[in-house]
């Protein structure tokens, strides 16, 4: 474990980051006081700028060279799938697993110190996931549908050498597209790392349940059905995005034809088969 330390480290900060920036923009576009509100009174539009906003720091720390090197997995549901999958090596799992609870809650409480009581106010709550109006098993089931549908794209699109260099896009995207739509149903966490960093500060405790449970099993479902329908061997790698650098997942990147990656920057990072 002592030598996978800094991909450790990388999952850290990178939940931190995502968390920090949760923090930021949901006080911006949910605090009362905040001009935003007052300028865009629709819950629903704010919601879409909030869904960008995060879609995209999603995407930049997928792409980053952070993200390209950790696997940019940002989530234990996310580790744990690639772990049943026979991908992640088991005490990776667990250094994963710890290092992104601990780095969510560290972006939290770094927000909670910069932002003051705004990121109390009840109406950002430490933008901690809540079930809606319909209730826990609404919520509960929302969570299992976004995660089965979020893992089923990362599988498909990231097992597919014309497609694999869009699955940071496609997760964005999906990011996006569930803050607008689903956050109203059950907060749309996707993440028990992440819901648990707001849970912490906002004593959410009683729907916690929902949050730790559904995920993961609605992405481990997405996971049996890839592999029921396409096979073990269809999955190639945990990384969201195969850049070059080192890999310590059971990686079989080169058997899918792996080519010369384009970067964000136009540029092209060689893949890792091509440096082995």
């Amino acid at each position: 474990m002592r030598a996978h330390w800094p991909e450790y480290g990388i999952e850290a900060a990178g939940l931190g980051l995502f968390m920090v920036s949760a923090c930021v923009f949901g006080t911006l576009f949910e605090h009362p006081a905040s001009p935003v509100v007052s300028a865009l009174p629709d819950p629903l539009t704010r919601r879409a700028l909030m869904g960008v906003a995060m879609g995209l720091t999603a995407v930049l720390l997928i792409y980053s060279p952070w993200g390209r090197r950790s696997g940019a997995h940002f989530n234990p549901a996310t580790t744990l799938t690639f772990w049943r999958l026979g991908k992640v090596e088991t005490r990776d799992a667990v250094g994963y697993a710890i290092a992104q609870a601990l780095g969510a809650l560290a972006g939290v409480l770094l927000a909670a110190a910069a932002l003051g009581g705004t990121l109390a106010h009840p109406g950002v709550r430490y933008v901690a996931t809540v079930p809606g109006p319909g209730g826990t098993a609404v919520a509960f089931a929302a969570e299992v549908a976004i995660a089965f549908i979020l893992m089923s794209v990362v599988l498909r699109v990231s097992n597919d050498a014309a497609l694999a260099r869009c699955t940071g896009l496609a997760a964005g995207a999906l990011v996006a597209v569930y803050i607008t739509l689903e956050a109203p149903v059950s907060g749309m966490s996707l993440n028990p790392a992440r819901t648990l960093a707001s849970t912490v500060p906002a004593g959410t405790w009683d729907t916690f349940w929902i949050y730790l449970v559904a995920p993961p099993l609605g992405m481990v479902a997405a996971a049996e059905v890839y592999v029921r329908r396409r096979g073990a061997r269809a999955v190639y790698c945990a990384k969201l995005h195969h850049g070059a650098g080192p890999c310590v997942f059971r990686c079989r990147w080169d058997e899918l034809g792996a080519m010369p990656v384009p970067a964000p920057d136009g540029g092209e990072h060689v893949s890792e088969a091509q440096t082995r």
